[in-house]
């Protein structure tokens, strides 16, 4: 006998284009009257009392618009579905991943209507609060009310849901990444804690004292001397690339690029102040005093995170660079006083998705350390002879040999070593070499819950269909299907992490004690703000989720180990 699946209460609220809200129960379990045109302060009461007695899941057009409303009111809810991620994954299953996926586009494909394009994204300036209204409208028919399009889109994803190919697993993938924008908005909301002192500090160490915009810092006008200096006094603007690239070739060097890996090859006497400058230019313009001005608030960085921004399912970010913070700038993070950051990395986890994934019992062994790469050389390299008195880095090449599976390189001894990971691990290679294959076809492939990688473009189809006409033709074929290969060889185990980690956030945030909170993602990492009274609870209930999400994304008896070390410190730099 089939087991019933039980559904929860739920409620879904919506916004008008006026900037007021309604709420309707779904169901013949829902308990609760419709609330129709209300201001913020009544649908916070809605919320609480609804929170209190059912716990229901509700359904939002847009968790990043609708949910910050209610965290402003000192609310936080328990889970939802949100139609915009809903439709995005869908919609990519179903080869439309391309379409618009807002409410009102939504709406008008469930009604066989022309879809209305997406609005362009808030500018989410750092100082500035969500808006009640967006002024353009809802873009639905005049005549359409919010909440019954809502009603009616929340319905169709249902049915379309269980039309996915693994409908089960489709659920899934939409709960989590909608409770992953839960959990984004709350990020967004506590923000991470940040010592604006040090920040600044810092910044007059390594650069000088702060000057007016437009002008170099001490410390990069001394370097950008040094460079002209090292040229023979000819003038070079170490900021534009061109310049460098013709002061090289004047000194009889020619470089492709200024990138720093190549500069590093170069012997030059402009290299090593030039390689400083690029790196506190950096710094100054990514993460300076304007940054600072314009991110930081009370102690704390507030960065808007896009969820599944990326088209592998990881998340993005709207302004002030919340997922690229240097290490340099890690002191800045620091726990409030009597107060922890406990700072968790998930410990290579594409290998180990792929070991899931591709079910190879001996990668699965290999996952069995903390240090897979450790093992991995063990396994690649046991009984390989080598010429005596060569040293060398086995654990490295190991993990040249499993980065070259995942992407397809094949520079340098990568090829060779890859060779011999095929031997080792003939199934995993095998799984992503399926899925590249299937992506020189033009064919999508999909991670473990469903998400869809695009269809290459109508431009790639008619390279590849030139296939066979000349010489030069066949080449760029080739070329054009090799390069959508190694994408979609990377998609099935990148969007399967990206599946992973947003079971694992939704798993982890229904788990920490109060007033424990999420303050910050970023891939695979996650650090929670916690008193430092609770910061083993928080460590164990981590465990805990870890343990739950490998079980719920790849079954309970998937034999690989997902080690996801955590630590307690009041600093982020102290915890590498």
């Amino acid at each position: 006998m089939a087991t019933r699946r039980i559904v929860p209460v739920q409620i879904i609220v919506v916004r008008d284009a006026e900037g007021v809200y309604s709420a309707r129960p779904l169901g013949a379990d829902a308990t609760g009257a419709e609330l129709s045109g209300a201001p913020t302060a009544e649908l916070a009461r809605y919320v609480e009392r609804q929170e209190r007695t059912n716990r229901p899941r509700w359904v939002f057009a847009s968790v990043e618009e609708d949910y910050p409303v209610l965290l402003e009111a000192g609310l936080r809810v328990d889970r939802c579905h949100d139609l915009t991620l809903a439709e995005g994954l869908l919609l990519a299953g179903e080869g439309d991943g391309d379409q618009p996926r807002r409410l009102a586009a939504a709406y008008a494909r469930a009604n066989g209507l022309v879809p209305p394009p997406d609005p362009e994204p808030s500018a989410h300036e750092p100082d500035s609060q969500p808006s009640l209204f967006d002024p353009r409208g809802s873009g639905l028919p005049p005549d359409v009310r919010a909440v019954d399009a809502a009603e009616i889109v929340f319905h169709r994803q249902r049915a379309r849901a269980e039309r996915a190919a693994q409908p089960e697993r489709m659920r899934l993938l939409i709960a989590a990444e909608s409770a992953s924008a839960l959990a984004a908005a709350e990020m967004s909301l506590h923000g991470l804690p940040w010592r604006a002192d040090l920040h600044d500090a810092l910044l007059t160490e390594l650069l000088g004292p702060r000057v007016p915009v437009g002008q170099r810092p001490r410390k990069l006008a001394e370097l950008a001397d040094r460079v002209q200096e090292a040229f023979g006094g000819r003038p070079v603007n170490p900021d534009h690339p061109g310049s460098v690239v013709r002061a090289f070739a004047h000194a009889g060097i020619e470089v492709p690029s200024t990138r720093a890996h190549v500069l590093r090859k170069v012997d030059h006497p402009a290299v090593a102040p030039l390689l400083e400058y690029k790196e506190l230019a950096r710094l100054h313009s990514a993460h300076g005093w304007n940054w600072l001005a314009g991110w930081v608030r009370e102690d704390r960085f507030r960065p808007v995170y896009v969820v599944g921004g990326v088209v592998s399912g990881r998340w993005a970010s709207r302004g002030g660079a919340a997922l690229q913070i240097p290490r340099t700038l890690r002191v800045c993070v620091r726990a409030d006083p009597g107060w922890r950051l406990v700072v968790a990395d998930a410990a290579q986890l594409e290998p180990r998705v792929l070991a899931a994934l591709s079910g190879d019992q001996k990668l699965a062994e290999v996952s069995g350390s903390v240090d897979l790469y450790d093992r991995l050389a063990e396994a690649m390299f046991a009984g390989v002879r080598r010429p005596a008195g060569e040293e060398r880095d086995d654990r490295s090449r190991a993990k040249i040999a499993m980065l070259s599976a995942m992407y397809g390189g094949t520079a340098g001894e990568a090829a060779a070593l890859l060779g011999l990971l095929r031997q080792r691990f003939p199934d995993a290679v095998s799984y992503v070499e399926h899925a590249a294959a299937a992506g020189e076809r033009g064919e999508r492939v999909r991670s473990r819950l469903g998400r869809t990688s695009p269809e290459p473009s109508a431009a790639w189809r008619a390279l590849t269909g030139g296939a066979g006409e000349d010489a030069a033709a066949e080449g760029k074929a080739r070329r054009a299907a090799k390069d959508w290969g190694r994408f979609t060889r990377n998609f099935v185990v990148q969007a399967t992490a990206a599946d992973w980690t947003a079971v694992l956030l939704a798993t982890l945030r229904r788990r920490l004690p109060e007033p424990a909170h999420l303050v910050f993602f970023q891939h695979d990492e996650v650090l929670v703000h916690a008193p430092a009274e609770l910061a083993d609870a928080v460590i164990a209930r981590l465990d805990d989720a870890v343990r739950e999400t490998t079980a719920l994304v790849f079954g309970p008896s998937c034999p690989v180990r997902f080690p996801m070390p955590a630590v307690a410190v009041e600093s982020y730099a102290d915890a590498k």
